[in-house]
């Protein structure tokens, strides 16, 4: 990193401290573009911004038609034209980097070192520098990991942890979900391993043959590929490492992707298509076809992070609020490994360095969006994007609690969640990372509030989480071991880099033989996997756990 920098903006953050109560009396920077004439009353001069998003799927919106992001025009001047990925990021990507047209702010996602290698991200150091006391302070440990090999900052990462860490009760990470009726009908089992998994599932649909249900569905669609391929580590008892598995004892990493675990992965996938249990379109659906087929009714289990079929569980949670009834079709999160080994499914606290959102070369006035970005970054303000205001869709108590009443929660639905602005705001924006706290102690999030989660639970929560002995979800899953390096898939590759390569030619392979092997006949799949790990085998994966390896030992070492 630049020493030099991370001195000035060091000190930035001291002078900041030294300063900010003499800005607004709340500790808070001048809003962006403002002036305080003599008279007291703030001038904001009126802007209009472009964002992409590649990472979320929603209707594109401009922020002031939302209740928050009118809130923050109003403190800020600045209005943005939020627009959603449609299609395939790649295709999308590309266009702007070949007319080197770029939205004015872009969250480029899993799409990100494209947008790296164009150079379509202005460096923030300065800006940081001149407009970001917030940002300085929120990111400021972890600058050193943020900063490129040029000594620049390009993007701002979303997982910052600020204060305390505050475990999440809900699964937003992984799991192994099944329709709350399965489990019901079957006497609520305790199910831990795979085999187990997917003979509830058999035994369900057989015993439900006219309602054409589906056993078993999963998700392929471009880069959310990873939820077809990650689960073989999840299975061994590890967590979202990405493309390795690194063992707590020695830190090797090691691929797993043509290994045994991931051919008894695929194998069990095999069986169940052999058996018309596995939905074929999996290999052809896209995202919301995916997302529509979770809401229908029809499918009993799939694999997925909960993060990422938010949509979907929303939706059948609304409908369970109306009908009672519709609890049923809800999905229950399990810990499922082969055999029943502890599971790793919950994230230890990390920092995910290569993904955020950055300001492009296409930007007219970027001082401005900076200033939208640390106004952004104030107490007050995230518990505005996560709480929302005080008096209508949360309360405090005595103590200084926040926390929801039952008229609160019951009205936050998803219509509710756009219109207010939640669902925009909660996610991909410079923010405290998951599992934050707040200066007072309360939580970022108020699905980690304990007072929340457990009043915002239905009767058909109440129920399952009963009937298996816990009061959250979370206890349901094993508690995460520390991993200082994690996740390691958050390590940056540099452009053009042989790890990048690598990564680039492992995902072609997998997307190319994963769909062969799962829909093949039980008779043909043992020739598939051979000619897939005969093409694997001529990749370089030896020199890519070595060098992942290394970086491993050196974020252990950074953070020992």
């Amino acid at each position: 990193m630049n020493k030099r920098w991370l001195m000035l903006t060091l000190a930035g953050m001291m002078i900041a401290t030294a300063c900010s109560n003499g800005n607004d009396g709340n500790g808070n920077p001048p809003a962006a573009g403002v002036d305080t004439p003599d008279n007291g009353e703030k001038q904001v001069e009126k802007a209009s911004f472009t964002i992409f998003n590649a990472a979320g799927a929603a209707k594109d919106v401009n922020t002031n038609e939302t209740t928050i992001g009118k809130i923050l025009e109003e403190q800020t001047g600045v209005n943005f034209r939020l627009e959603h990925l449609v299609g395939d990021i790649n295709t999308k990507i590309g266009t702007m980097i070949a007319s080197n047209e770029y939205p004015d702010v872009l969250i480029p996602d899993a799409a990100i070192d494209k947008i790296l290698d164009a150079g379509a991200f202005i460096p923030l150091n300065d800006l940081i520098e001149e407009h970001g006391p917030n940002i300085q302070r929120v990111y400021g440990p972890y600058f050193n990991q943020m900063t490129a090999e040029d000594g620049n900052i390009y993007f701002l990462p979303f997982s910052n942890l600020v204060n305390e860490f505050v475990p999440d009760p809900n699964i937003n990470q992984g799991a192994f979900w099944v329709q709350r009726r399965v489990l019901k009908e079957a006497g609520y089992p305790e199910i831990r391993k795979l085999d187990d998994y997917f003979d509830l599932l058999r035994d369900f649909r057989a015993k439900h043959s006219g309602e054409d249900l589906t056993g078993f569905v999963a998700l392929t669609h471009d880069w959310r590929f990873f939820a077809t391929s990650n689960p073989p580590m999840h299975l061994e008892g590890y967590p979202n490492d990405g493309n390795v598995i690194v063992d707590m004892d020695t830190h090797e990493a090691k691929v797993y992707a043509a290994t045994d675990s991931t051919k008894r992965w695929l194998k069990a996938l095999n069986d169940l298509n052999a058996e018309g249990m596995f939905d074929k379109a999996s290999f052809v659906d896209n995202y919301d076809q995916y997302l529509a087929k979770l809401t229908s009714g029809k499918v009993l289990g799939f694999f997925d992070y909960g993060w990422q079929i938010g949509n979907a569980t929303n939706a059948l949670r609304d409908a369970a609020i109306a009908d009672p009834s519709q609890d049923d079709y809800r999905y229950f999160p399990l810990p499922v490994t082969f055999d029943g080994q502890k599971d790793q499914y919950l994230d230890p606290p990390g920092f995910v360095k290569n993904r955020g959102i950055g300001i492009t070369v296409s930007a007219q006035n970027p001082e401005r969006i900076i200033q939208y970005f640390d106004n952004l970054l104030t107490d007050e303000n995230q518990a505005l994007v996560m709480w929302g205001i005080e008096g209508e869709t949360y309360e405090r108590n005595e103590e200084g609690r926040m926390y929801r009443t039952e008229e609160q929660i019951n009205k936050i639905d998803e219509a509710f969640n756009e219109s207010f602005g939640f669902k925009y705001y909660s996610w991909n924006w410079p923010r405290y990372g998951g599992g934050s706290t707040f200066a007072d102690g309360n939580s970022l999030g108020p699905g980690e509030q304990p007072e929340v989660f457990q009043m915002s639970l239905t009767e058909g929560d109440k129920k399952i989480l009963e009937e298996y002995g816990v009061q959250t979800y979370a206890e349901m899953f094993a508690a995460p071991d520390d991993r200082p390096w994690f996740p390691a898939w958050g390590i940056p590759k540099e452009q053009g880099s042989p790890q990048q390569l690598w990564e680039t030619q492992r995902e072609e392979l997998t997307k190319k033989y994963f769909p062969r092997l799962v829909l093949s006949t039980p008779a043909e799949f043992e020739a598939i996997w051979t000619e897939y790990t005969t093409e694997f085998g001529k990749l370089d994966t030896e020199a890519y756990e070595q060098w992942t390896t290394e970086e491993v030992k050196k974020l252990i070492e950074q953070n020992g």
